[in-house]
């Protein structure tokens, strides 16, 4: 190989390598047949946290914490949030969209509530789909983390968002919650939905709360075949609060690791707590240093840089 072809030359984005994803049994898998696991963050609600949302801070984190995904949380009900203020919504989705699609890496368009809202998320999920649909960068996250939820209701409910969505995108991955915020993974493996193709189901964990438990329970949900993607996921606690518990998050890196499957940690966002990565000082549009970056951001931008493969 000529030694004068620079690094950022020999580097193949994840979308140009994977290209359009499907789900084969388990596991989600590239154009090629080949097993996919992803790995990235998420951004905080986008009305709570606009600032962020911007092409340019997607490229940071791609090319600076090299990630193969980002994910979009659309809020939906707070104030500022969807219901509100739907032009803001669709600025602050479009905008990650592009910044993903410029920088050849997924993005999940994540519906981020906690209830139903089915008329709303059909408005939202027609207007992306049909926009964006020949993209192989999209993922679709149709309902964040349902609470109280059945599983039935949940199921009904994403079926006919799917519905929506697959009137425009007819291939790209498409990813549920679950009841209990997204930990009753056991739910949907006993009763998958069948009617679409390319469909997953989102696991959530916080290392300092949820443990071996929730990985079992996992465990036997893969074991009969159940395809999970892990859409949120951190090392404090459920409440986004408290100390990192590093032993249990590596814990959970290695399970998922032994599980190809991919994970997206919480979030971009300057709150005052732990989950949120970045200082204040933060600047809007990325170029962030170490100065920038609170504990989480530290650590997850080092756990990122080990998949970092040329």
């Amino acid at each position: 190989m000529n030694k004068s072809v620079t690094r950022s030359k020999l580097f193949q984005p994840p979308v140009s390598r994977f290209g359009f994803l499907k789900v084969n049994g388990a596991h989600l898998v590239g154009d090629n047949g080949r097993i996919v696991a992803l790995h990235g963050v998420s951004y905080g609600w986008h009305n709570f946290w606009p600032r962020f949302y911007n092409p340019e801070s997607v490229g940071e984190l791609a090319k600076n914490w090299h990630v193969s995904v980002v994910r979009a949380a659309i809020g939906v009900e707070p104030k500022g949030g969807y219901i509100e203020d739907p032009r803001a919504a669709i600025k602050a989705a479009e905008a990650v969209i592009e910044g993903a699609i410029a920088n050849g890496i997924y993005v999940i368009v994540d519906w981020h509530t906690h209830n139903f809202n089915l008329h709303y998320a059909k408005q939202f999920f027609s207007y992306i789909s049909k926009k964006y649909h020949q993209y192989p960068n999209l993922i679709y996250e149709v309902f964040n983390e349902p609470d109280n939820e059945s599983w039935k209701d949940v199921k009904a409910y994403a079926e006919q968002v799917i519905g929506v969505i697959r009137r425009y995108d007819s291939k790209n991955i498409i990813l549920v919650g679950c009841p209990h915020w997204d930990q009753d993974i056991n739910l949907p493996a006993r009763d998958p939905i069948t009617d679409y193709q390319n469909v997953m189901y989102t696991l959530h964990f916080y290392a300092a709360t949820h443990k071996v438990a929730l990985r079992k329970r996992c465990d036997k949900a893969i074991a009969n075949g159940l395809p999970v993607f892990i859409s949120e996921s951190a090392g404090m606690e459920a409440s986004g609060d408290g100390k990192i518990d590093m032993v249990e998050w590596h814990k959970w890196i290695k399970w998922a690791d032994r599980h190809q499957l991919s994970w997206v940690v919480w979030s971009i966002s300057d709150k005052a707590e732990t989950c949120s990565m970045l200082k204040e000082s933060a600047s809007s549009s990325g170029e962030w240093t170490k100065k920038d970056l609170k504990e989480s951001g530290i650590r997850t931008k080092k756990l990122l840089k080990k998949y970092y493969s040329f």
